[in-house]
């Protein structure tokens, strides 16, 4: 199940924007970041896609939700512009940007692609 994160919680799993330059990911295993907002249409169209991917990959990912219209300084510091955005992470290297409604074949694609799953 996706959690949802606050800049607090953001700060802690996953990036220290406020100490931090250049990315450095304090995850333990790889994370998918959702990037919404309540009155985004495609936002709530890939809402159960992304529940249902999270509950497959439970024991592998951690899954993430973060609320744009909460959340300014995270999608600031990252760039988020267009919604959704979701940020493939894995435990070493840059985090991959996938802008814009994904089908759930093309969602799990990037996920054994991107993570070898």
């Amino acid at each position: 199940m996706a959690i949802s994160l606050t800049k607090e919680d953001f700060v802690v799993k996953v990036f220290d924007y406020k100490n931090n330059k250049e990315w450095n990911f304090r995850g333990s295993r790889p994370a998918i970041i959702d990037f919404y907002a309540n009155w985004c249409g495609p936002c709530k169209m890939l809402s159960p896609i992304f529940e249902k991917l999270s509950k497959k990959y439970e024991d592998s990912i951690d899954f993430y939700k973060v609320d744009t219209d909460k959340e300014h300084d995270i999608s600031s510091v990252l760039g988020v512009q267009s919604l959704p955005t979701i940020l493939f992470i894995p435990i070493d290297g840059k985090p991959k940007v996938s802008v814009g409604f994904l089908q759930e074949d093309a969602f799990e694609n990037i996920i054994k692609d991107f993570f070898g799953f």
